[in-house]
Formats: C-alpha cells, sequence, structure tokens
C-alpha cells in the first residue's frame, strides 16, 4: 500500500481536485495573513481573513457540525499546547494577546485552520497515521520557524521550543487527523 492509496478509494472529480486545491490556498492565504499580520502589530487583521475563510469553509461544508467540532477539538489543544509553551518560557508571541499568558487569537485562528484541512488538503494522511506524525514533527516547528523569520514568533528558548513543538505536533497531527477520520470523510 503506497502513501497516496486513501486518495486511490475516492473517486477523483475535476471539482473534488479543485475544492482540495482551494482549500490547500485558503490555509495557505489564512497563515500568512495571520503571522503577518500579527508581526506588524495587527493581529486582528489575520484574525479576521481566517475566521471568513472558516467560516465560509463550515457554511459550505457538506456535514457542519462535523467541520465545527473538529475545529473546537483543534482549538481546544492548541489553547493549551501553545499556552503551556508560552507558561513555561520557552514560546512567546509579538502580539494578539487576549490575557497574559494564554495564547495569542491569531496563533488559534492558525490552529482553527489546520482543522479544516483535515477532512480535505490533507485527507490523504487519515490511513496513514505514521506518516502524519512524522510531517507533523518536521512541519509544525517550521511553521513556527517561519513564523520566527517573519517576526511574529519568539522562541525564548530556541532548543526546548523546537523539541517540545516538535514532540507535540507529531502527536496532535495524527490525532487529530483521526477524529477526522472517525468521523468520516467530507469528500
Amino acid at each position: 500500500m503506497n502513501i497516496f492509496s486513501a486518495a486511490q478509494r475516492v473517486p477523483v472529480t475535476t471539482p473534488a481536485i479543485l475544492r482540495v486545491i482551494a482549500n490547500f490556498v485558503a490555509f495557505q492565504a489564512g497563515w500568512f495573513a495571520c503571522v503577518l499580520g500579527a508581526a506588524h502589530s495587527l493581529p486582528w487583521a489575520g484574525t479576521a481573513f481566517a475566521a471568513v475563510i472558516i467560516v465560509t469553509h463550515v457554511f459550505f461544508a457538506e456535514k457542519p457540525r462535523r467541520e465545527i467540532r473538529l475545529i473546537v477539538m483543534a482549538l481546544l489543544i492548541g489553547i493549551v499546547w501553545d499556552s503551556t509553551l508560552v507558561m513555561l518560557g520557552w514560546l512567546d508571541f509579538t502580539s494578539g494577546f487576549l490575557l497574559a499568558g494564554v495564547a495569542p487569537h491569531w496563533i488559534l485562528a492558525l490552529w482553527a485552520l489546520f482543522a479544516i484541512t483535515l477532512r480535505h488538503s490533507l485527507a490523504w494522511l487519515q490511513a496513514h497515521l505514521f506518516a502524519a506524525a512524522v510531517l507533523g514533527a518536521i512541519a509544525g516547528p517550521l511553521a513556527y520557524w517561519g513564523g520566527l523569520g517573519l517576526g511574529a514568533v519568539i522562541l525564548v528558548e530556541p532548543l526546548h521550543a523546537l523539541v517540545a513543538l516538535s514532540i507535540g505536533w507529531g502527536i496532535f497531527t495524527p490525532l487529530l487527523l483521526r477524529l477526522a477520520r472517525e468521523e468520516g470523510p467530507a469528500i
């Protein structure tokens, strides 16, 4: 069984491919809006842009309640995880805090944006949770490193932060994909 076998089980049509591409592009646009907004002391701009993407996604979802449940799960994980890293003094953010020690709203918007990819542009990983863990362990910290480079994230203790982010995303990525899979495919 190859890594793309899950996608082979679903008949692929042009509209389905376009939805996957649109989902991927929307996530990337939302990521850049949130990170650049935070880096330029305009965190609400990125959060608002992400909210439009998320609301649009849920509005057009075949089963909106299913999408909302997954978004809520991702938000709960995200607020606990990123807030823990902030409270440990390993990670910090340049703007967007509503409460001291709690992850800023724009990073939570990124967790919600990530959730909307799990049944769409990342759906192929649902059948490959080990690959998802490896990908999460690498891509998760790289996203924060990108936020550092753009000026939205501060790695106070870089080694501790990157190791923790790698472990966390290596666990949370397959966990959220499994939750997405248990609710059934959306496409």
